[in-house]
């Protein structure tokens, strides 16, 4: 039987070279492109036939960060398809980030070179802003636009006799420092990147708990230190042109610089031939390129704990149910009931 892959934030990045993996592992696979911007899925497609002129894409338009739009697509979903396999999460913005050239200088001449491009910890700050449903934008798109799209998609992800994955694109800078229970959406902070990160990791742990018993099981990833459009945002393009042949040199000491989005995919596309049963969800499952380029996935323990992990739970529950009512009352509005 076809495996039914919908990958958010398919056009580009860590997300097409994932999908051009997967179409070299099992040509027959029927692959889903959800993206934001149709142009872009289009040329996406478009170069994915190029390679595999006999596959089976299929395109939708999902902004992740518009909880209408999540809805629709839903309902898309679930007229299109009976079943589906696999839904990799791995949409996600980092809106105008911030570098501290202090503290990159400094990272630059110190022992903590590797750990600072790593993680990006202590370098990077983002300037957030609420949408137009109310919440934080980057909290919306990496975190609870994902959520919903699971709920609504539980009938075809939850079948009897079936088993289904969900596979989120976490990052080494999802650190518990950033995120707080008491500000989910970061509202208050300068790293809602890290934080929404960090709570996909909790977000995991808690789906597992709630689905394994009905066949649909949650994975983790962290692509490792890519060069995506994301990462160029962050600085000058002249300061990658400099900085490039110094991060080629640190890949032959660490094995977390994956650099290229193929290699990044990798924990993507191993996790897409493991048994879920076999699987860690207590563990974030690494893309790592060694010095002489070699790619292999690696699990590494979370730092995450099952009380955080449930208390998010309840509260993405509760703010599910706000949202609902809130649109409902913007619906009556525009159709006032009897008329």
């Amino acid at each position: 039987m076809n495996k039914v892959v919908l990958v958010t934030g398919a056009n580009s990045g860590i997300g097409l070279a994932l999908c051009e993996r997967l179409l070299a592992q099992d040509p027959q696979v029927q692959l889903c492109l959800a993206c934001r911007n149709m142009q872009r899925a289009e040329a996406a497609r478009s170069a994915l036939l190029l390679s595999h002129g006999d596959a089976r894409i299929a395109l939708l338009r999902l902004d992740v960060g518009s909880v209408r739009s999540v809805l629709k697509v839903a309902e898309e979903v679930k007229l299109r398809y009976n079943r589906l396999d696999y839904l990799y999460l791995n949409a996600g913005i980092m809106p105008n980030p911030q570098v501290d050239f202090k503290a990159l200088f400094k990272g630059l001449f110190s022992r903590n070179v590797i750990h600072m491009f790593a993680t990006a910890e202590g370098l990077l700050t983002q300037q957030d802003r609420v949408n137009a449903d109310g919440l934080q934008e980057v909290f919306a798109t990496n975190l609870f636009g994902h959520f919903l799209l699971v709920r609504e998609l539980e009938p075809v992800l939850c079948q009897p006799g079936h088993t289904a994955r969900l596979i989120w694109t976490s990052s080494s800078n999802a650190r518990r420092s950033a995120f707080s229970l008491d500000d989910i959406q970061h509202r208050k902070g300068a790293e809602p990147y890290s934080s929404s990160k960090y709570a996909s990791d909790l977000l995991s742990l808690a789906l597992n708990r709630r689905y394994n018993s009905q066949g649909l099981f949650s994975s983790v990833i962290c692509p490792g230190l890519v060069m995506t459009n994301l990462t160029y945002g962050i600085l000058p393009s002249f300061f990658w042109t400099l900085i490039m042949p110094i991060m080629w040199l640190i890949r032959v000491f660490t094995n977390t610089f994956t650099l290229t989005p193929y290699n990044g995919a990798e924990a993507l596309s191993w996790l897409f031939l493991q048994r879920p049963e076999s699987l860690d969800p207590w563990a974030k499952y690494h893309s790592l390129t060694s010095g002489l380029g070699n790619n292999y996935s690696q699990p590494r323990k979370m730092d995450i704990d099952e009380a955080t992990s449930e208390a998010l739970y309840e509260q993405l529950l509760e703010l599910e149910s706000e949202v609902r009512k809130k649109m409902r009352e913007e619906d009556e509005e525009v159709h006032p009931p009897g008329h």
